[in-house]
């Protein structure tokens, strides 16, 4: 149980290492969803099962879709410019 947990610990620095070096805003939105997922195994691992539910229901999926609605949202043009077909 130590070894999985100071693995699972370490992929998470990676991974936060990585989001917040990430070069696109797509990129880091994954990278934070990776992030939930990992840490609800860390959870699950130290046997914390409903926080574990509650990271991935939250974390990697409502969080993961607001986040990517919000980036469509933003990426629409401004008014006045013309859309393309």
């Amino acid at each position: 149980m130590l070894i999985a947990t100071g693995a699972l610990s370490v992929f998470i620095l990676v991974i936060a290492v990585y989001v917040v070096l990430a070069k696109s805003v797509l990129s880091a939105i994954i990278g934070m969803s990776v992030f939930s997922v990992v840490l609800s195994a860390l959870f699950v691992v130290l046997r914390a099962p409903d926080v574990a539910m509650t990271e991935a229901v939250i974390g990697a999926g409502l969080i993961t879709a607001f986040l990517i609605i919000a980036l469509d949202k933003t990426n629409e043009s401004e008014p006045g410019e013309e859309q393309e077909p």
